[in-house]
């Protein structure tokens, strides 16, 4: 297991028990649940702190730069400094959705310079599981005093996106009917962006939530042809489990830039091409 990327629950309990612990952040969020702050409050790692992925992780405004747009980094500072992070703190993300909403903090923070950002492995459950305790009400820290500037991961914007095929793989992450344009739940049109090929996020984890090992991910990501030096692009619905991918494709070893905007900005220009079936 990549120690710079997962930790498990009692390497989390143990630090936490450290003269050093780590600043853990609680992203309790999914599509039918976006605000968790009253399941945060019901029960916590101790010490983490609630963050909210619409409100921090995310800016809003022109539906075409899609739903869950990356934020802006002064707005991501601000929030990352209320919850109590200073420069050269390491740390912890959890949520309790298959890592989803982790891997997006992940990506927002190690994207603003934080070095070391690691994700529990199995979220909350795997804590649970381990009969680790938890903690209940708000969490009460300091101000933190972390200065952030984005940049230090690659990225794709929608004219990237578009490109990107002709000369290396883009990877559509979203469930297969998705991708083949036979259920759009949430966006103006289904189907996926000419030349993509379909890879879902969820067949990166095992039946616990938890990321599969290295070897077989590898294994996975090369008969798709993603293998390092590869020139790989990553996107969603809405640039949430396109980061779990990117996860994953770092554990296999290779470097995969996000398309944040993802499907939900590009059906959103009604210029851009949509493919349907399941032929890149």
């Amino acid at each position: 297991m990549a120690a710079d990327l997962l930790i498990t629950p009692t390497e989390l309990d143990a630090l936490l028990r450290s003269a050093a612990p780590p600043r853990v952040l609680d992203v309790r969020w999914r599509l039918d649940a976006p605000d968790g702050s009253e399941q945060y409050r019901e029960g916590h790692i101790p010490s983490a702190v609630y963050v909210s992925l619409d409100h921090d992780l995310a800016a809003h405004g022109d539906p075409r730069d899609g739903r869950h747009p990356l934020p802006d980094p002064g707005d991501l500072q601000a929030a990352a400094r209320r919850w109590g992070v200073n420069d050269g703190d390491s740390v912890v993300v959890y949520d309790d959705w298959q890592s989803f909403a982790a891997a997006r903090t992940w990506w927002a923070l190690m994207d603003a310079g934080v070095a070391d950002v690691r994700v529990l492995d199995g979220g909350l459950g795997a804590w649970r599981a381990a009969g680790l305790p938890l903690e209940t009400g708000d969490e009460e820290v300091a101000l933190g005093t972390v200065t952030l500037e984005s940049g230090h991961l690659p990225r794709l914007d929608i004219d990237a996106a578009a490109a990107l095929p002709a000369r290396g793989l883009l990877l559509d992450v979203r469930a297969g009917e998705r991708y083949r344009g036979e259920s759009e739940p949430m966006d103006p049109r289904a189907g996926h962006i000419p030349g993509a090929v379909n890879a879902p996020a969820v067949d990166n984890m095992d039946d616990s939530g938890r990321f599969l090992d290295p070897e077989t991910l590898r294994a996975r990501f090369a008969q798709i042809g993603a293998t390092p030096g590869t020139a790989v692009g990553v996107y969603c619905g809405s640039g949430v489990s396109a980061a779990h991918a990117a996860i994953a494709l770092r554990l296999a070893g290779v470097d995969a830039a996000l398309y944040a905007g993802s499907w939900s900005q590009w059906s959103n220009h009604p210029d851009r091409p949509v493919a349907t079936g399941g032929e890149a």
